[in-house]
């Protein structure tokens, strides 16, 4: 019969034409190909012969192998052929395991004292199932054949020192391997073959024993320094306002020297911030912190190269407008940079509380509001330390006794498409006019009341009769 390509699981023939053959396998009376080759019938037999050849690891095979994969007491490694028997492996025979007890004869601690990533070596097997598994100890001829140091990539070279075997000639790394004879090139290297540095059966130097006791964190490989360093200083670019490479840090400002800018619109940043105070004289630095995002965080800080410079700028700008926010500027070393500000001076009049508000209303929505029933002589927005609107406000008008015709006439006016709250404010620890009590603000006092009138509203639970 003329002999055809065929894939794996293709149908060949039928038992009814032949039987099955090498690189077949019979089905339910079909005949399937198991590999990819070439099939054909003779003498009634079917076969497919494979295009790539295929080769099986045995029990006592030696392979050559790439360890992959280290555990503290075994590891993994890919073979890459089998000496003696050409061919591809297949899939389920494609990685070999080993234990640490059969890498070398001495004790180690775990798998990656004796063989590390990336090492070729030459292995025996010794069982095929369930699992590969292979032996580096049994024989001189196996173990590692090449090896690079894991610092700086060079080719390990072998060379008794003390505990370690083989050295780096570029980093002057030194380390252990479970070397075969013929590691880095053969015998003609070293007069007994390089197995004969791996101190079979003797105890370990206080020098190994004092890096075993480390721990795998103490023994782990750090790169090594470049060695094309010539020696000069370092100089790391350092964008304005952060901290500079290498681990440097900025110049320490010099006391009263540093403000710290709260209050700031979401629009403004660090070039805006430095506009608005080079006026006052040269800046040793400034800039304004921002989020993920990019936005910047409510505040930022300026550093001048004098004391008096910077309480010039502070007492000018303090309390300045930006888009129509207030900022506060304060030496950024004093006992208030966190947030504690000195007591605010409330102008003469009758203080508002103003709640419920829209984050978008500012000090003109509600000037013009609350003009058309009284002076207004101060607006007040209150925000967080970020410089995000709370959601109230603290209105003065000039008149004494409008107080309950304001409330009256804008408590539950709708502003910006919500319906804001109006009442007296109340100063901490004293009574606010209407009788109300001590101590306590008109916020507290309204939560007060909403939860008596609520608990007016409610049913009393009926209780179940006891027996």
């Amino acid at each position: 019969m003329t002999a055809s390509l065929v894939t794996p699981g293709m149908q060949v023939s039928t038992t009814s034409d032949c039987e099955a053959g090498e690189g077949t396998i019979e089905v339910d009376g079909r005949i399937l190909a198991t590999a990819v080759g070439n099939f054909f019938i003779a003498d009634g037999i079917a076969t497919v012969t494979a295009a790539k050849q295929v080769c099986t690891p045995e029990v006592g095979d030696t392979v050559i192998c790439r360890v992959e994969k280290l555990n503290e007491k075994n590891g993994e490694a890919m073979i890459l052929c089998i000496e003696g028997k050409p061919g591809s492996l297949l899939p389920e025979h494609l990685y070999g395991h080993f234990h640490v007890t059969g890498l070398v004869d001495r004790y180690m601690h775990q798998t990656a004292d004796a063989v590390r990533r990336r090492d070729v070596c030459r292995a025996l097997v010794k069982e095929v199932s369930p699992v590969v598994r292979i032996d580096f100890r049994e024989r001189n001829d196996c173990g590692v054949l090449h090896a690079i140091c894991p610092s700086c990539g060079d080719t390990l070279v072998a060379e008794l020192q003390g505990d370690w075997n083989v050295n780096c000639k570029s980093c002057n790394y030194r380390s252990f391997r479970a070397l075969a004879d013929n590691f880095a090139a053969g015998f003609a290297q070293l007069d007994q073959g390089a197995s004969s540095l791996n101190n079979s059966g003797k105890r370990w130097g206080s020098e190994a024993e004092n890096l075993f006791a480390k721990g795998p964190s103490g023994r782990a490989t750090f790169i090594a320094e470049d060695f094309r360093e010539d020696g000069r200083d370092r100089e790391y670019f350092r964008f304005e306002g952060q901290q500079s490479g290498g681990g440097n840090r900025r110049e320490k400002a010099k006391p009263g020297c540093k403000l710290f800018v709260g209050g700031l619109p979401r629009e403004i940043g660090t070039d805006e911030l430095r506009d608005l105070f080079s006026k006052f004289g040269e800046m040793s630095d400034c800039f304004v912190p921002t989020d993920d995002g990019g936005a910047n965080r409510g505040f930022g800080f300026v550093t001048f190269g004098d004391k008096a410079t910077a309480d010039a700028a502070a007492k000018e700008l303090d309390g300045h407008r930006i888009n129509g926010r207030r900022i506060g500027v304060r030496d950024a070393d004093s006992d208030n940079k966190k947030g504690k500000r000195e007591n605010r001076k409330d102008p003469a009049g009758l203080k508002f509380y103003v709640g419920n508000l829209p984050f978008k209303a500012d000090d003109k929505t509600l000037t013009n509001l609350f003009k058309q029933h009284a002076t207004v002589v101060d607006v007040n927005i209150i925000s967080d330390n970020s410089g995000k609107p709370k959601g109230f406000a603290f209105i003065t008008v000039k008149e004494m006794d409008k107080g309950d015709e304001i409330i009256k006439q804008l408590n539950g006016t709708e502003v910006l498409g919500r319906k804001i709250r109006v009442d007296l404010s109340q100063k901490k620890g004293g009574d606010k006019k209407g009788g109300n009590s001590p101590g306590k603000t008109s916020r507290e006092l309204r939560a007060m009341r909403e939860e008596e009138e609520d608990g007016k509203k409610r049913k009393p639970r009926p209780r179940s009769k006891k027996d």
